[in-house]
């Protein structure tokens, strides 16, 4: 755990780099707020495609390859993204780092395979926790680096740097975890036939709906990350150093509520109550910032709708590994993780579309909107869980 642990921190470091400095890169080669929104959606969009099969191939050939493939691949695409001149390169770069970015899933999995079912949420919150403590680093040195100058080059380039330092890591102290569960036959599934379709493990296990739930999820946390710089440059004159800090603060409630609150609560409510409590927050969080315009409660409502959406994901995710096989569940993570994927191209999207039309206030409500469908599932829908194991029905 401590070592996929710190794989995934670093790997986010150098996600977290660049998340302050896309929004004011791109306007220095000409790029609009749809541009923005576009260069966000060709990244998700290419991992949405990539992600279920960055899952089945670590199914057959193991976690470990799978994550340093991925993250070669993602330490070239910020090195690229550094020495960009053409907004169309800003669009290459984004586009093969969503391509290669199958090691969040693949990680997951892994986690899945080395954790018992009593701690699969502590361990969930684990990799929650690093993604948290790198977006503390991460939009922070990306802030820092990039300065009020704009020096783009130096931030990208400590991004690529910090994939390729969590390459090494992985391969040199990463122990496959994928043979230890070959091993176990005790969990069968209906069907045994090699090279069963998604689809149909879906259908066996019923996690249509759940399935969907990472969509709306990661469409209102791109929606919100998409919107904040724009709401707090337009409306306070911020720039990437102060966006960084609010980004490194909510990376901080990440690394507290993951790595330090999610596995205990998890024991005393259960996965199904505190993600209704996560989500709950995610809402009311974003109905605040659709009726302020006041600094202290615009940062406020970023900051209270995020810390409920950080609880959800790693919840999710336990939910997900519960519901399906081990030999599976490569394949199903990275289906989430490509769900997740979409979600984070119909975000940006649907918040270029609104702001025009109603403005800040009524992109922040649309996103409320989104979200209270994901509410509505968490309440009404989603089952609940008996004598230590899922009882999900959805």
């Amino acid at each position: 755990m401590p070592i996929v642990f710190t794989v995934v921190l670093l790997d986010t470091i150098g996600f977290g780099i660049v998340i302050p400095i896309l929004p004011f890169l791109s306007p220095e080669l000409g790029a609009s707020n749809t541009d923005i929104a576009l260069i966000i959606a060709s990244h998700a969009a290419c991992a949405g495609i990539v992600g279920p099969f960055w899952g089945r191939l670590s199914d057959r050939i193991g976690r470990k390859p799978v994550l340093i493939i991925c993250l070669i691949g993602g330490a070239l695409a910020y090195f690229f993204l550094g020495i960009v001149q053409d907004l169309w390169m800003i669009f290459v770069a984004r586009a093969f780092a969503g391509l290669m970015a199958g090691n969040f899933g693949v990680a997951q999995a892994m986690m899945a395979d080395i954790s018992s079912s009593d701690n699969r949420a502590r361990g969930m919150g684990l990799i929650g926790a690093a993604f948290g403590l790198g977006l503390v680093l991460g939009p922070s040195l990306g802030g820092l680096l990039s300065g009020d100058a704009g020096n783009f080059m130096a931030p990208c380039f400590l991004a690529g740097s910090a994939s390729l330092l969590a390459t090494f890591a992985a391969a040199i102290f990463l122990k496959e975890s994928k043979p230890l569960k070959l091993a176990d036959q005790s969990e069968m599934y209906p069907s045994d036939e090699p090279g069963i379709s998604t689809w149909s493990i879906v259908k066996e296990t019923g996690n249509g709906l759940l399935i969907l739930q990472y969509v709306l999820h990661t469409a209102g946390v791109s929606w919100s990350t998409y919107l904040f710089p724009i709401w707090v440059g337009s409306l306070l004159s911020w720039g990437p150093s102060e966006v960084g800090v609010v980004f490194g603060v909510v990376g901080g409630i990440m690394v507290f509520t993951q790595g330090l609150i999610i596995g205990p609560v998890v024991k005393m409510i259960g996965e199904i109550k505190l993600l209704r409590l996560g989500v709950m927050n995610f809402f009311f969080g974003l109905l605040m910032a659709s009726l302020t315009s006041e600094p202290i409660f615009m940062v406020t409502a970023i900051l209270i709708a995020l810390t409920g959406a950080t609880l959800c994901m790693p919840l999710l995710n336990t939910i997900t590994s519960y519901r399906t096989p081990s030999k599976f569940r490569g394949q199903i993570l990275g289906t989430t993780s490509s769900a997740a994927a979409w979600g984070r191209v119909v975000g940006p999207m649907l918040a270029s579309a609104f702001l025009p039309l109603v403005g800040f206030n009524g992109a922040w409500f649309g996103c409320a909107v989104l979200i209270s469908i994901y509410l509505c599932w968490a309440l009404f829908t989603l089952g609940h869980r008996t004598h230590g194991n899922m009882n999900v029905r959805n």
